[in-house]
């Protein structure tokens, strides 16, 4: 573990022609990320809402109140993340290797990481603050909150799903949703503000945006900030020192995967 890796500047000049993403270019890939969710996500809804209504109704003429009782069903609701995570991870990633092919294996920032490290012990670790980080951030947003309710939608996500949705839905959760955040947040970001700041400061910087972006899932509650800055931090860490993105998506995985596992347990199958 290099501790210098925190601190470690790009020195070429010609980083501006070499295709390195720039923070303006990481900032619209993350936009684009969460508008697609947003429009795929309705226009599968549109789309299942329609077709149910026109099965139920057997016409047009009840669409919207037919329409509205059944897409508030959780099965659709699960449906329907899944085929737009599916959707928006895919064209993420495409654009992502299209358009820095030279920086998708590179190990270091600014190289987006996509490639495994040879030390086992970051894996290790990554397991490791994976299973802390659910109990240590849940005691500090508590502390923080005194005593107001704190809801997340990954954990409410598969209340009252049916079982066959409940399992590929819990799969994408902990696989290609980290998969693609790590990519966004600790591969391109991170490395778009390395090449100016370094990478200690890119750290934190992508960790609170990260923090951010992830508010309007916890309804706004400012005191769910400092939970998840610390775990952009440690993932921002794991990437950093580790040379690959991977042992990040470990350990974002393991994290989503404790919040999931209540959909096993406390939701009746």
């Amino acid at each position: 573990m290099d501790a210098n890796r925190l601190t470690d500047l790009p020195v070429s000049p010609l980083d501006r022609k070499s295709g390195i993403p720039t923070p303006w270019q990481a900032v619209a890939l993350i936009v684009l990320y969460f508008v697609l969710q947003l429009a795929v996500g309705s226009l599968v809804t549109l789309v299942a809402g329609l077709v149910a209504t026109l099965r139920e109704s057997g016409g047009l003429g009840a669409v919207i109140p037919l329409g509205r009782r059944w897409l508030g069903q959780s099965d659709v609701t699960a449906a329907t993340v899944i085929v737009t995570l599916l959707v928006s991870a895919a064209v993420i990633v495409r654009v992502a290797r299209r358009a820095w092919p030279q920086q998708w294996t590179q190990s270091a920032p600014p190289g987006l990481g996509f490639t495994p490290t040879p030390h086992i012990a970051f894996y290790v670790a990554a397991l490791a603050a994976g299973v802390m980080m659910p109990i240590v951030g849940g005691l500090l947003t508590t502390w923080l909150a005194q005593g107001h309710e704190v809801s997340q939608d990954i954990k409410q996500l598969g209340a009252n799903t049916s079982l066959a949705l409940r399992i590929p839905l819990a799969l994408l959760v902990v696989s290609i949703g980290p998969m693609v955040e790590e990519l966004l947040f600790r591969g391109v970001l991170l490395s778009a503000i390395a090449r100016h700041s370094g990478n200690g400061i890119a750290i934190v910087l992508s960790s609170l945006l990260f923090a951010c972006v992830h508010l309007p899932d916890l309804s706004f509650l400012w005191y769910a900030l400092p939970n998840l800055a610390l775990l952009g931090l440690i993932l921002g860490w794991l990437r950093v020192q580790s040379g690959s993105i991977w042992p990040a998506v470990v350990a974002h995985g393991m994290n989503n995967l404790l919040a999931v596992v209540s959909w096993f347990m406390m939701t009746p199958q």
